[in-house]
Order: structure tokens, then C-alpha cells, then sequence
């Protein structure tokens, strides 16, 4: 039998929580694209369905989601189009058999096209609206991205996991030593810090009547501007600089384009290399991970891991990418 938390969190679970709130299920449930929490949409009678969203137990506190929470609401009341969680009686965040959880209304739409000028540029307006807002502040419960520290981190829960085949370990490990002699140079702490949707890829955007919708802050941050654009880009470095002029024009409607973070970019995107590696490592005893990620741990996946390593510690010992001046 399986002791893992969400193994607790059948269908009958998911009905009795919501209705503990005090909505009526008609039993239909469906599980949505979600591997770190739970997020089902959720039937209801007489009314269109909800979006419930089920917290991975011991990974935030109810601090850190509350400020999660409170950020969604204060973008919602700024009218940036984000999808707030529903305050029912005066709160988002609701606790169930031991998991929090909340709700949220379903919104659908499709993603928009990286390749489009004007999809770039209406992104760059939603991130520097974003973004003034998210510096009128600081997170007090949310964590504080860094480049360097991140990546040995990671590199050590990777190592200790048992998942990188022994053939593999020496090689890792030189990589993650040349690596980090490059981005231990980097010092984001010397850049502005902000809150941060912080996990901003194609998978989190949303068009819906010409309104630009990110979705799924659970990942928000305190950190450098650059992390909520790096991931938009795509190709080569020229490509690149065309396209962070677009999302730069949209930007700048609303804030200065962070142009000195350019230097930063392969710092953050090592990271991500490195964390997601973690990541998969850390959760392989969620049963999801396995059914979902069939490939992790094969001796193809690391040996592609090792190669975007490598690609990568040439990518950060290149000049970085830089804007023309106007």
C-alpha cells in the first residue's frame, strides 16, 4: 500500500473538501497537468465547474502560500489578468485532512506564439505591469532566488538521489566544478529584486479574449527581473536580441527594460538545467513522476543531461547577449 501523501487524497477526499466549504459536487473530477501539488477541475451542481488546487504537503508554509495568495489578489486589483484564488468568507486558503488547498474559477484559452511580434510585445507590457507591482514590496515568506548557491544545491541532491548512474559521477561532478567557477562570478544579489511569477514558460500563458493570462505562481520569488523573461526566448543569441527587443518595447509602456540583467541569462538557465534534474530526482517516490517522466534515470536521459551541461558551460563562457542602445 502506498504511504505517499496524496495516496490519502481520493476522489471522496477532493468532494468532501470542497463541500466542506460549502459547494455542492456532482462528482465529476477531472485531474489536470500538475505534478508538484494536485489541481482537479471539480464539477459542481448548478454552476460551472471550479479549478481546485491541492498543496504538496511539507513543501510551503501557510505563510508562504498566503503571500502567494495575497500577491495574485493585489496584481487582480490592479486589473493585471492574472487568475486569483476565490475568497470564500474572507479566506483563499483552506485546510482538509491535512491538506491545504483552494479554489479557483476555470478559465480557458489557448497559449500564445513565442514567433509572434505582437504576442512578445503584449507579453513584455504584462510583465512590466507585473513587475511594477511586484516591486512596491518585498515577499517576507517566499524564497530569494540565487544563481550559484541554487546550483550546488541541486548538483548535491542529484548526486545523493542514487538516480546518476556511477559511469556518470565523475563527469557530473567536473562539470558542475566548471560550471560554478563561471556562475560563481554572477552575483544576482547585486541586481534589483522584486516579487516574481518566477516560473514563467509557454506552458503557464494563456490567451483568452485578447487578454494575457499567467497562471500557476506557485513558484514565485524574490529575484532579479530577468527570470520572468529568459524562458520566452528561443534560438539563437541573434534571435534572442530580436526578440527581447519586442518584449522590450511592451515593457518599457509600463517600466525601464532591465537590459543590465542580459548577464545573467545563462546563470538562470544553468540553474534550470540543474534544479529540474533535482527536481525529478526528489520527487521519484511520487508515483505521478514515474507515469509521468518514464525516461528520468535511463542512461539516454543523463547522457542528454551531461550534453546540455556541456552546451551550457560554453554558453556562460560566451559574451552574453546585448540590446542596441536607443
Amino acid at each position: 500500500m502506498s504511504t505517499h501523501p496524496y495516496s490519502a487524497l481520493t476522489h471522496e477526499v477532493i468532494m468532501d473538501a470542497i463541500e466542506s466549504i460549502g459547494f455542492l459536487c456532482d462528482a465529476r473530477i477531472l485531474a489536470l497537468n500538475s505534478y508538484e501539488n494536485r489541481v482537479y477541475q471539480v464539477g459542481i451542481e448548478d454552476k460551472d465547474p471550479l479549478i481546485a488546487k491541492f498543496y504538496r504537503p511539507a513543501r510551503w508554509s501557510r505563510d508562504a502560500i498566503l503571500e502567494e495568495h495575497a500577491f495574485l489578489l493585489e496584481l487582480e486589483q490592479e486589473d493585471v489578468p492574472v487568475i486569483a484564488p476565490m475568497t470564500i468568507n474572507n479566506e483563499t486558503l483552506f485546510t482538509y485532512e491535512g491538506f491545504y488547498f483552494a479554489l479557483f474559477p476555470r478559465r480557458g484559452g489557448h497559449a500564445p506564439e513565442l514567433s509572434s511580434d505582437d504576442d512578445l510585445e503584449l507579453i513584455g507590457r504584462w510583465l512590466g505591469r507585473l513587475h511594477n507591482i511586484g516591486a512596491s514590496k518585498p515577499f517576507k515568506h517566499r524564497p530569494v532566488l540565487t544563481g550559484n548557491d541554487d546550483i550546488l544545491i541541486a548538483s548535491e541532491t542529484v548526486l545523493r538521489s542514487g538516480q546518476l548512474p556511477d559511469d556518470y559521477k565523475n563527469v557530473y561532478e567536473s562539470l558542475i566544478r566548471d560550471i560554478t567557477a563561471h556562475t560563481s562570478r554572477v552575483d544576482i544579489s547585486q541586481h534589483p529584486d522584486l516579487r516574481l511569477h518566477g516560473d514563467l514558460h509557454i506552458g503557464n500563458l494563456i490567451l483568452r479574449d485578447d487578454n494575457l493570462y499567467i497562471v500557476d505562481f506557485d513558484d514565485c520569488v524574490q529575484g532579479p527581473a530577468m527570470q520572468d523573461i529568459w524562458m520566452l526566448l528561443s534560438g539563437s543569441k541573434e534571435e534572442h536580441r530580436q526578440q527581447l527587443m519586442v518584449i522590450a518595447e511592451g515593457y518599457e509602456m509600463f517600466r525601464p527594460f532591465p537590459a543590465n540583467e542580459l548577464s545573467l541569462v545563462e546563470t538562470l538557465c544553468t540553474r534550470r538545467i540543474v534544479r529540474h534534474a533535482a527536481w525529478l530526482a526528489q520527487r521519484w517516490e511520487d508515483p505521478a513522476f514515474p507515469e509521468a517522466f518514464p525516461w528520468f534515470g535511463s542512461h539516454n536521459y543523463w547522457s542528454e543531461h551531461i550534453l546540455a551541461l556541456r552546451e551550457q558551460l560554453g554558453s556562460l563562457q560566451e559574451e552574453p547577449v546585448t540590446l542596441p542602445r536607443f
